[in-house]
Parts: structure tokens; sequence; C-alpha cells
């Protein structure tokens, strides 16, 4: 499971209504939310934080809580 899918997992998100409201459709709403070769664009996770109504900036920093600086 992606980052993505352990979030909306823990908000208890219905995944059907996500896709119907922000127009992904459920194959690749479900290959975000499981596969982890799945990039996410910015665009999805605006309209997927918008559709079940959370600070698109809280979801980024949980899907993107794994990245890091490369320290020189």
């Amino acid at each position: 499971m992606t980052a993505l899918g352990v979030y909306l997992s823990k908000k208890s998100v219905n995944r059907s209504d996500v896709a119907r409201k922000t127009g992904i459709s459920e194959t690749p709403s479900s290959e975000l939310a499981n596969n982890s070769k799945t990039q996410l664009r910015v665009d999805e996770l605006y309209l997927i934080a918008k559709a079940i109504a959370a600070d698109p900036c809280e979801l980024l920093n949980e899907v993107c809580e794994n990245l890091k600086l490369i320290e020189q």
C-alpha cells in the first residue's frame, strides 16, 4: 500500500466516492493507493484532497514524508 493508500485508509475514505468526485476512474485511483510504482501527480493529489475535505498541504506532507534532500 502506498502512503496515499495508508492516508485514505486512516481517514476511512470511500475510494469509489473519491473516484466519482475527482473524475479519476477507479482503476487508476486504486493504483495510486496500492502500487508504489504509480506516480501521483500534483493535480490528482489536489483533487483527492478536495474530494475528502482535507487540506492539500496536509495530504502532500503525509504522502511525501519519506522524501529527503540530499545532504552535501
